[in-house]
């Protein structure tokens, strides 16, 4: 599993990024996608997730309204809209495969392989 996610960078308080998630290694379309984030000292934590086809997206109480996840099959790419940006979305943003997205959340990563990650500050 391959996974290359960008998009990331510095931001004012109420600012916008699109970040996105290349894959390669495994059956993309087959497959439930998730961005997680993590900070300095906390564990990596699911944010959103979106369903093999797109049919099911979950986002994370602290970022829905402000998130979107989508994926393009065909590019084998997920992307995260982040809008109306907080300090506290501050963290290194990854995208993973996972077993399972749905109404309990975001399920756990598929093979644990996470890729480099993309940093977002939302700082003013």
């Amino acid at each position: 599993v391959q996974l290359q996610a960008s998009g990331g960078g510095k931001v004012q308080p109420g600012g916008s990024l699109r970040l996105s998630c290349v894959a390669s290694g495994f059956v993309f379309d087959a497959r439930s996608i998730g961005w997680f984030r993590q900070v300095p000292g906390k564990e990596r934590e699911g944010v959103s997730c979106i369903s093999s086809r797109g049919h099911i997206r979950y986002h994370e109480d602290s970022v829905k309204g402000r998130f979107t996840i989508s994926r393009d099959n065909a590019k084998n790419t997920a992307y995260l809209q982040m809008s109306r940006l907080r300090p506290e979305d501050t963290a290194v943003y990854y995208c993973s495969p996972t077993n399972g997205c749905g109404a309990s959340g975001v399920g756990p990563p598929f093979r644990s392989s996470w890729g480099q990650g993309t940093q977002v500050t939302v700082s003013s």
